[in-house]
């Protein structure tokens, strides 16, 4: 049986193309933050109907690891195992935040990760705002036109 590879190729050219936009709006020192976008670009093109891409899951998910990356960013590393505590107890407080709120985004958090591991900061704030925006008007714009992959 053949597969129709158009929606593959739309949906993964349109996943590019939100990703270059989102990627515009922060400077590449800031670009770690952006790996979990990357991840919420696959579920956005990749898998449209899941509760996971869900603007208000990708909004408030990233919002709450954002918060939670800025939390234990504070904490002080002189030592690496204190930077590995810091940044595990981000993800584990952006894991309870999210099931607790529901809204269930796991890429989110990678940004509580990458928020600890890059510092917080007007930019990292911006990028992480604007990323999820894009992603979540992306997906509410065109929703009707994708599907599941």
């Amino acid at each position: 049986m053949e597969q129709d590879l158009k929606p593959y190729l739309a949906q993964g050219i349109l996943a590019s193309l939100v990703m270059f936009v989102a990627l515009s709006l922060i400077t590449l020192e800031h670009a770690f933050i952006m790996v979990s976008m990357g991840a919420t670009a696959f579920i956005v093109f990749a898998m449209p109907s899941s509760p996971a891409a869900r603007p208000k899951n990708i909004l408030g998910g990233h919002m709450l690891g954002l918060l939670s990356g800025a939390l234990f960013s504070l904490v002080p590393h002189p030592q690496t195992y204190i930077l590995m505590l810091a940044c595990s107890s981000a993800v584990g407080l952006s894991v309870i935040c999210m099931t607790l709120t529901k809204t269930h985004h796991p890429p989110a958090s990678g940004t509580a990760l990458a928020v600890v591991l890059t510092g917080f900061s007007t930019r990292v704030i911006l990028g992480v705002i604007l990323g999820s925006a894009v992603l979540s008007l992306a997906h509410h714009a065109l929703r009707r036109h994708l599907k599941d992959l």
